[in-house]
């Protein structure tokens, strides 16, 4: 495992509800966490805080994440249908096809003892998921290597939109615009939207054929992309051209980097624990049968394997903070008030591991996900997908990918633990490991488990 030296968590511990956290000279953040006043925030329909977020609009525009008001309350009701169940069942079939490809790729790591980086593998397959499941998309992504350029163009962002939050300078927009990392970010943004709009422009050319030849059925299932087409609110208005790139490039982004933060970090807490990867994989292996690929019924009975990835979402959660800003006052359980007008960060990171709240909060153990352990805990102690009214849509859809991911690469192989190679976590917008994350394997002998 690792251990963490995080000065908001240091802090945490002397100030177990919030803190002030100062950038520069004039921006402060009140930095929450506790459940407890993470509650007061997150039950709000307040706006995402429009100076962090600021700095990703260029990107991904006046998307579900960042968007505000009535806009953000008609697109996000447009979109819930997008997620409904009887929409995320076909996906199953392929989350396994595009886990399989992965786990084909890592086959030459499996007789050799090297250890390899994980996060680069990861990405490329919930990149190729999310472009199957959302946007009927067939690509090479995962056997041409990472010379996708979409993907450059994604890392490349998300980077320098954090390096521009925590450089001062930067916060104005003409000292970015002028500087090196300003012309990087727009080359990039260029890149990532003529992806999209490429997407788009396909599928809408598609459907014209579709309707022409009276064939709407002719695809199976509908993708998360058809929902947007098709989305219309009591007015009969559908999505503007650019609020389609909008969504699209907001799921592009929230739909394949967080989850690979979470399978990432997943696998390596797994390897690190070879006696919970072995309860998970007994526990897969009886429900998998001998088939090799995971179905929508069997999401249900790996309890023991959705407690491992709780656990891994509690101690890395993939997005490590939220932010908003307040449009009223205030007044948290304690008596406290805050003005409006005031940037607050809920610390998800900072929630999940306040010794407070958890006991030994460094310490990998699933069981604190017992539905009777978890019933004595605030709703509010574990919020990796946050919570409310703005909490995110695509949970179960993250959810099942996790499950489908964990249980075909433990079927095949098992997890170890390099010692030499621990990650360095680093709080970006995503949670990253700034030296990647490692792990070896070796391949999983069927009749051995079979006599176990």
């Amino acid at each position: 495992g690792i251990l963490i030296r995080c000065p908001t968590v240091e802090w945490g511990k002397q100030y177990p509800y919030a803190f002030p956290i100062w950038f520069g000279p004039s921006l402060c953040f009140l930095n929450i966490n506790h459940p407890d006043y993470a509650k007061t925030i997150l039950t709000s329909t307040e706006p995402k805080d429009d100076f962090v977020y600021r700095f990703l609009q260029t990107w991904i525009g006046d998307g579900l994440l960042v968007s505000k008001g009535q806009k953000w309350f008609r697109h996000r009701r447009l979109l819930t249908p997008g997620f409904h169940y009887d929409v995320l069942k076909p996906y199953v079939q392929l989350m396994s096809q595009s886990a399989k490809t992965m786990l084909d790729k890592w086959e030459s790591y499996a007789h050799t003892d090297k250890t390899f980086e994980l996060f680069e593998h990861v990405s490329l397959m919930t990149l190729d998921t999310i472009l199957q499941c959302a946007f009927s998309c067939k690509t090479n992504c995962q056997t041409e290597g990472g010379n996708n350029a979409y993907i450059k163009a994604v890392y490349e962002l998300s980077d320098l939109a954090n390096f521009r939050f925590r450089t001062f300078p930067y916060h104005s927009d003409l000292i970015f615009y002028l500087s090196p990392h300003g012309y990087r970010y727009r080359n990039a943004c260029k890149v990532a939207h003529a992806h999209t709009e490429n997407v788009i422009k396909k599928r809408k050319e598609a459907l014209t054929e579709e309707t022409e030849l009276g064939r709407t059925q002719a695809k199976r299932y509908q993708d998360f992309l058809d929902i947007l087409l098709f989305a219309r609110d009591e007015n009969q208005q559908g999505l503007s051209d650019e609020d389609l790139r909008a969504e699209v490039d907001t799921f592009m982004f929230e739909g394949h980097d967080t989850t690979a933060s979470g399978i990432s970090f997943l696998l390596y807490c797994l390897a690190c624990h070879p006696e919970h990867q072995n309860i998970c994989r007994e526990e897969i292996l009886q429900v998998l049968g001998g088939r090799d690929t995971m179905e929508w019924e069997d999401l249900s009975k790996i309890p023991y394997t959705t407690m491992c990835i709780k656990e891994a979402l509690r101690l890395y959660p993939p997005v490590p903070g939220v932010a908003r800003k307040t449009t009223k006052q205030y007044t948290f359980f304690d008596g406290r008030t805050l003005p409006a007008g005031f940037h607050v960060a809920v610390s998800v990171f900072g929630i999940h591991r306040n010794p407070v709240v958890w006991e030994n909060p460094n310490v990998f153990d699933p069981l604190r996900f017992l539905p009777e352990n978890v019933s004595k805990r605030s709703p509010h102690a574990f919020v990796p997908f946050s919570a409310g009214p703005r909490n995110c849509i695509g949970q179960t859809f993250a959810m099942n990918e996790m499950k489908v991911v964990t249980a075909l690469t433990l079927k095949r192989y098992q997890l170890i633990e390099d010692l030499h190679f621990q990650p360095k976590m680093v709080a970006r917008l995503i949670l990253r490991s700034l030296n990647g994350v490692h792990i070896k394997i070796r391949p999983v002998d069927p009749q051995v488990w079979e006599k176990s």
